[in-house]
């Protein structure tokens, strides 16, 4: 089972005031666990920056202002995604701002349905709780101490480690490669050797210097996080 965890930045609140996508990140999981393969693009909004979104994730105008419009990465964004489900922290506003940028270039619009809201997973398991991203960082112990600003990718890599939680919670031994699931039962104990979904690894999507930059990326996470462990075990 493929899933894309994703998150966007943008200028403002709403795309009908004007207010446009920024940067995009997502990280796909297959069968709840991370592929290795991610998405990352900064974007031309092709107009100013608010003072109050720049203070949330510190992209300016001159930073962006060589980056590719939503319509130069659309066809790519689109292809990484698929039509998988979309784990979504507040699904609502980034499927707002998507299919707004689709509209404007005229392309299929992705389907609410394929979305799933952890924010909402999150006010249903833990009633009357916080549910924002660092508020359950806190729950389940995750160190989000690199996230000092808001940054897409960057908040897809916690909120992939939110989202097992919340699901169930990850192994002890959460890594990619084959795993041992011990299936008990009256009589005796068997252990299954699972596997990769896939035979052969996908081509990589990123350049050297952007699997360079996100080695970099993981490592402000700590020695704790479930991806450092991953990069730490050679994946």
């Amino acid at each position: 089972m493929r899933e894309i965890v994703l998150d966007t930045e943008t200028t403002g609140l709403d795309p009908y005031d004007g207010h446009r996508i920024v940067e995009i990140g997502a990280v796909e999981l297959f069968n709840h666990v991370p592929s290795g393969n991610v998405y990352h693009q900064y974007i031309n909004p092709v107009r100013k920056m608010p003072e109050q979104a720049f203070a949330v994730h510190g992209l300016s105008d001159e930073f962006l202002s060589d980056k590719p419009k939503f319509a130069d990465i659309a066809s790519e964004f689109l292809d990484f995604i698929g039509s998988e489900k979309l784990i979504i922290h507040n699904a609502s506003f980034d499927m707002k701002f998507i299919n707004y940028e689709l509209s404007k270039i005229k392309r299929e619009e992705v389907s609410y349905d394929r979305a799933v809201d952890t924010l909402a997973i999150a006010r249903k398991k833990f009633p009357g709780s916080p549910a924002s991203l660092d508020s359950l960082c806190r729950r389940f112990k995750i160190d989000n101490s690199a996230r000092v600003m808001h940054g897409a990718l960057l908040d897809s890599q916690i909120l992939a480690e939110v989202y097992l939680e919340l699901i169930g919670g990850k192994q002890p031994d959460f890594m990619l490669g084959v795993s041992s699931v011990s299936l008990k039962n009256k009589e005796s104990t068997q252990t299954k050797k699972i596997t990769n979904v896939r035979s052969e690894q996908l081509k990589p999507r990123l350049t050297l210097d952007e699997q360079k930059n996100h080695k970099a990326l993981i490592k402000q996470l700590g020695d704790g996080s479930m991806w450092s462990k991953i990069l730490n075990n050679g994946h």
